[in-house]
């Protein structure tokens, strides 16, 4: 695959290249945990790349889902857009604050309401920022575009899916979460979740498939790490991780090795730990 895909992942030359083309739209979809204590949107306010827009990865979310950040129902997704200017015939960059983390998710959301035209920058805001590239803190002109969406059902999974995923075998479920978490060594980061992981499921941390500047490893290097944890690159795929956020980076790195059978359980572990009739694998 070629370094710069607009539909997987771009480098930060090929955005700067791009940043004054009339159809370009840059979402910043920085997204941090708690205990980051980061706030993404004063981060945007304070800077980001020209023109980009804030996309609140916990707002544009199922309002009715108990659970954080679930994938918005279609409307309300459409309409969150079209509040941004982002629409049809837009080519679409996403970034965030940490490198490469919550943006995949973004790209996986966009996916999922059948708009392929969204790659994810490599490295993200700290890589575009480190290289001196401009950065502005002015709130960008927003014009208003339609768009059409399609909802892709087959790449999102919920509880009842994935456990009969689990139960029977025929799709392989990569668990993004670090070794201690899935192990059940470590405590869940959300109160009252049980430790471990989802029965039969490989343990790829999402952390191992970057390198140190947050770009994604190289095509030999994503391979060597599935592999060495037992992940058939070419096998339809649940990837899953806490709450449907790095489950999207292990998406990618597989989209990127050729792998358009993947699809991703938005509950993740913030849902399958809280059901006592679920089962839960240690060690």
């Amino acid at each position: 695959m070629a370094k710069d895909d607009p539909k997987t992942l771009v480098s930060t030359d090929w955005l700067a290249a791009h940043l004054d083309d009339p159809d370009l739209r840059i979402l910043d979809a920085s997204y941090y945990l708690a205990d980051a204590g980061r706030d993404a949107r004063a981060e945007y306010a304070a800077g980001h790349i020209p023109g980009a827009r804030f996309f609140d990865i916990d707002e544009i979310a199922d309002a009715r889902s108990a659970l954080p950040h679930m994938a918005a129902p279609a409307e309300k997704f459409m309409s969150r857009m079209r509040a941004l200017g982002v629409g049809d015939g837009h080519q679409i960059v996403v970034y965030d604050g940490a490198g490469l983390f919550s943006a995949a998710r973004v790209w996986w959301n966009f996916r999922l309401m059948g708009k392929t035209d969204i790659a994810v920058l490599d490295g993200g805001f700290p890589k575009w920022t480190s290289e001196g590239r401009p950065v502005e803190d002015m709130a960008p002109i927003i014009r208003d575009r339609h768009m059409t969406v399609q909802r892709q059902a087959h790449l999102v999974k919920d509880v009842t899916q994935v456990a009969a995923a689990s139960k029977l075998g025929d799709w392989q479920i990569v668990d993004a979460r670090s070794p201690a978490r899935f192990r059940g060594d470590a405590p869940e980061p959300r109160a009252g979740l049980r430790a471990g992981h989802i029965p039969g499921a490989k343990n790829v941390h999402y952390a191992t498939l970057l390198n140190a500047d947050g770009t994604l490893k190289d095509p030999d290097a994503l391979r060597q790490i599935f592999a060495a944890a037992d992940v058939d690159v070419g096998r339809r795929t649940i990837t899953t991780c806490g709450s449907g956020v790095t489950a999207a980076i292990v998406m990618l790195a597989l989209t990127r090795l050729g792998n358009a059978d993947v699809s991703l359980y938005d509950g993740s572990w913030t849902e399958w730990g809280q059901f006592e009739q679920l089962q839960v694998a240690k060690g």
